[in-house]
């Protein structure tokens, strides 16, 4: 939530909006830390088995190999590309250059850089974009967009309460793009656009299907032999997001 590339829904509510990196930023950092620090409380409180214990995590039997001129090379190109973002130039130019720039190499095959790609993971938001956008079209005639200005989208609590009940029906990114047509209206579009992507990010932590990075997180965990269910995702997840949106529209709505 502190960013524009912070995650996918971020991304398009900067792309749409105009709002710069650095004001992004500096407007919903805080309520991104303190969130950090109420997860975390929240957490150390459910299963201090887990922190309090003086347990260690086991490393790796193998240490991973390192390519120290890959390795430095990364780390410029990562500190570049977020100098980048802060200037002001678009995120996705910068990202797709320095990426490209990366790929310039002899050391490492760019086929071994590609097999990292989840492409499953990229068919997938290129299909919900798809099926959004022709929702969109469809159904978002004349008369559901007069029954949405009734609603007083202009209030932040309003916005912020429908943004999260639509983010946990239809996920988060969804959520963004079926209400973009509604916020880019609002006397105050700026305003609007930070609270729908603080409430869409913060509302993705209700329930297990309330984001994609959930289910990413639900898959590996699930690989390793890990199980989280839905009950024990809830326990923390409900909380903290009722918790998190009210903190969040307080502070955008002051």
């Amino acid at each position: 939530m502190a960013t524009i590339t912070g995650n996918p829904q971020n991304i398009m509510i900067g792309s749409l909006s105009g709002i710069s990196y650095t004001g992004f930023a500096a407007t919903l950092f805080p309520v991104a830390l303190i969130g950090v620090v109420l997860t975390f409380g929240l957490l150390l409180a459910l299963y201090p088995q887990e922190f309090l214990t003086g347990a260690k995590l086991a490393p790796p039997v193998a240490g991973p190999r390192v390519n120290r001129f890959l390795v430095a090379r990364s780390l410029l190109a990562t500190v570049a590309v977020v100098a980048l973002f802060f200037v002001g130039q678009p995120p996705a130019k910068a990202a797709i250059i320095v990426g490209a720039l990366l790929l310039l190499t002899r050391r490492v095959r760019s086929t071994r850089v590609y097999a990292e790609i989840d492409w499953s993971l990229l068919l997938m938001f290129s299909g919900l974009f798809i099926i959004v956008a022709g929702a969109e079209h469809a159904l978002l005639t004349p008369d559901i967009r007069a029954a949405a200005g009734g609603l007083h989208l202009e209030r932040p609590w309003v916005l912020s309460a429908l943004t999260a009940v639509l983010s946990n029906l239809v996920s988060n990114v969804p959520a963004v793009l079926m209400l973009k047509p509604f916020v880019a209206a609002l006397p105050d579009a700026t305003r609007g656009w930070l609270l729908m992507a603080m409430a869409s990010t913060l509302a993705g932590n209700f329930t297990v299907l309330g984001s994609i990075a959930n289910l990413i997180v639900i898959e590996k965990a699930a690989r390793r032999g890990v199980t989280i269910g839905v009950w024990a995702y809830a326990r923390v997840g409900m909380p903290l997001t009722v918790l998190t949106l009210l903190l969040g529209t307080w502070w955008l709505a002051r």
